[in-house]
């Protein structure tokens, strides 16, 4: 096996998921068969770490070191020790602005407690959206403001997609050089600190390794997997992915429901 590259990072939905949101037989055992190779894997999604807590765990990362980048890369925890390596969060004076942002617009706010998606509207398909996408369980609150454990990593404002452009233009100039505003669905508005990326956050991973970049494989679909896909020794875009993150990609492998995961590993690890 080549001895360039010791990590490589994987986005979670749409890269190492399949549409069924589960990671198939091939590139499970093609990624434990890496980590026995001394390469350490890093999960990075915009999920909560609760969400990747179970992808993480059925990959073994506590017992060969991995890590899980999660908030689209406002939190680093070492899987293994469970040790909090890096933290960003919200200030919380912008959280009544978001709040009344997603009343006045007829959208649902959302933010996360351990296993717990907290929200005054358990019935949103939306909401519900989420909640099966991190396998959480909904707790409805009465009130959002009172109930949310500050300071947060995160809100989300879901909603129709059409409806959701208006809000995220009225955040976005309202919070300017506040917070960070992008959708990373059409019906999901996310709401991070400043300067959350998940490029940014694998930079102080590396530091704190003792690796540069170079040694890095980062694999991608997304619009919020543009930066470290660039970012990376070898950028890696899968066959589903948006056409901006190929064209900035070294490599196109096969898409997430092709197991695109295992070929790329397979060619680029020497596997």
């Amino acid at each position: 096996m080549t001895k360039k590259y010791h990590l490589l990072v994987l986005d979670l939905d749409g890269t190492l998921t399949n549409s069924k949101k589960e990671i198939s037989p091939r590139n499970l055992q093609t990624l434990l068969r890496l980590q026995q190779r001394d390469v350490r894997l890093v999960l990075a999604s915009g999920r909560p770490t609760y969400g990747i807590a179970p992808l993480a765990d059925a990959l073994h990362m506590k017992e060969y070191g991995g890590f899980i980048l999660s908030y689209n890369g406002g939190e680093i925890i070492e899987w293994g020790t469970g040790r909090l390596l890096y933290k960003n969060l919200l200030p919380d004076d912008v959280l009544p602005i978001l709040y009344t942002a997603s009343v006045r617009n007829e959208q649902a706010i959302l933010t996360y407690d351990n296993e717990y998606i907290l929200t005054e509207s358990p019935d949103d398909e939306y909401v519900r959206k989420e909640a099966f996408l991190n396998k959480m369980q909904i707790r409805a609150v009465d009130d959002f403001l009172a109930a949310a454990p500050l300071p947060l990593p995160k809100c989300l404002i879901v909603g129709d997609p059409d409806r959701l452009i208006r809000t995220e233009a009225e955040l976005s100039l309202r919070l300017q050089g506040q917070i960070s505003v992008y959708r990373s669905e059409p019906y999901f508005l996310e709401l991070v600190p400043m300067g959350i990326d998940k490029a940014q956050s694998l930079s102080v991973l590396l530091d704190k390794l003792g690796l540069t970049r170079e040694a890095m494989v980062a694999m991608g679909d997304g619009y919020n997997d543009l930066s470290m896909i660039k970012f990376a020794g070898m950028g890696v875009a899968m066959a589903n992915a948006q056409e901006p993150v190929k064209q900035a990609a070294d490599y196109i492998t096969l898409s997430n429901d092709e197991d695109g995961v295992a070929v790329a590993v397979e060619r680029l690890f020497d596997l």
